[in-house]
């Protein structure tokens, strides 16, 4: 009876080829880069606010107008952005309209002025333009008094409110969408796996875009406005990420999630507004913020919820354009996807093994042993009784 050689003990280098392959090299690699990223991105864009060109009102004589004008224009750093404006109604009425984010007020015949803020828009910043101004005035040996024209609700204390209720938005559309591709691959095989794809988007972004609106609205009382907009920015929101997430998903497979984190979450959060509005923001972070959907999702937020809703159209044309975008990319990609071909069906006609062969085809040793009774078989094959 022979034995079978055990096989040789595997080394420690052939298990760690075996346990760690060059994909999952390369998809951790991957991960520390987006884990680095984030640190840079979060600390870089918040780490050091600073005034850099704030819209900003005065509102004065004429003569004394264009005095100051000049005086804040020559502000070390460039905080300001400033502009007459011709009284104090025309003032709130660009704070409103989002035009400015302040304005001063100049009394001539007295030595307190009045600085119109809208904490609606950020708290940091209105707090920023106080600190500011008061310091100037102070200078001058002049006093100021602030006033709020569009103020945060007392749910909403520090004005990060909508920041949040777009975060959770965006989280849940590119959630959805890698979901929906963990479930039945990265690229929709056809053309109307790739609608069905993203109609389930789309329903889950009506339910997604409605939920975050009630959770913020009448169950938490944290952000006040018409909860229709909110529905309807929410459903934008979640479908125009996970529209993107699905595309990018298309083009890069499985390593397009990580193209959308990268996006939404590691540029696009520090970028938003939320924390930091964008004149507080570095120069960088405060160009692409508009253009990306966390961005664009925070200014329509806080304009539906203080601002009475102005100033949207440019945000929401850019919310358009992403779903609009990673819906025809992902149907696009869906349908240039090639088709698995079908085998050729085995020609069996030509098979040479023996069973397949009529029996008088066969060899006569062959159809003679097959046909030769037991008994007659040779004794090496009959069994020892």
């Amino acid at each position: 009876m022979t034995q079978t050689a055990e096989p040789a003990p595997r080394s420690f280098l052939d298990e760690l080829k075996d346990g760690v392959t060059p994909r999952a090299t390369l998809l951790v690699v991957g991960v520390l880069a987006l884990q680095l990223l984030f640190i840079a991105s979060y600390v870089g864009a918040l780490h050091h606010p600073k005034l850099r060109d704030v819209p900003f009102g005065v509102v004065a004589p004429r003569a004394a107008a264009e005095q100051a004008v000049t005086r804040l224009e020559g502000l070390p750093g460039e905080p300001l952005d400033p502009r007459t404006v011709a009284d104090r109604a025309a003032a709130r009425e660009r704070i409103v309209d989002r035009e400015i984010d302040g304005a001063l007020l100049i009394d001539p015949a007295g030595t307190t002025d009045t600085l119109l803020v809208a904490s609606g828009g950020g708290r940091t910043l209105a707090n920023a333009l106080a600190t500011l101004v008061t310091a100037l005035e102070r200078s001058e040996g002049r006093t100021v008094r602030t006033v709020d024209v569009a103020p945060a609700d007392t749910g909403d204390a520090n004005g990060l409110t909508s920041f949040y209720l777009v975060v959770g938005w965006c989280v849940g559309g590119y959630l959805c969408a890698s979901a929906l591709a963990m479930s039945a691959g990265a690229r929709p095989t056809n053309i109307r796996r790739g609608i069905i794809r993203l109609g389930a988007l789309a329903l889950f972004a009506i339910l997604g875009g409605l939920g975050g609106a009630v959770i913020a609205g009448p169950v938490l009382g944290a952000l006040p406005g018409s909860l229709a907009a909110l529905w309807g920015l929410g459903a934008l929101v979640v479908f125009a990420v996970g529209a993107a997430t699905l595309a990018l998903q298309c083009v890069f497979g499985i390593a397009g999630i990580g193209v959308a984190v990268l996006l939404v979450v590691i540029a696009g959060n520090p970028s938003a507004g939320g924390a930091l509005p964008p004149p507080l923001l570095p120069p960088f972070w405060a160009a692409i913020g508009p253009a990306l959907p966390p961005g664009a999702g925070v200014w329509v937020a806080r304009s539906i919820a203080y601002f009475e809703g102005n100033d949207t159209t440019g945000p929401l044309l850019v919310l358009s354009a992403w779903a609009v975008a990673g819906a025809a990319i992902t149907v696009a990609m869906a349908a240039l996807r090639k088709k698995p071909t079908d085998r050729p069906a085995p020609d069996r006609s030509t098979s040479d093994r023996p069973a397949d062969r009529p029996a008088s085809d066969r060899p006569a040793s062959t159809q003679q042993a097959s046909d030769r009774p037991a008994s007659t078989q040779p004794a090496s094959d009959r069994p020892i009784s």
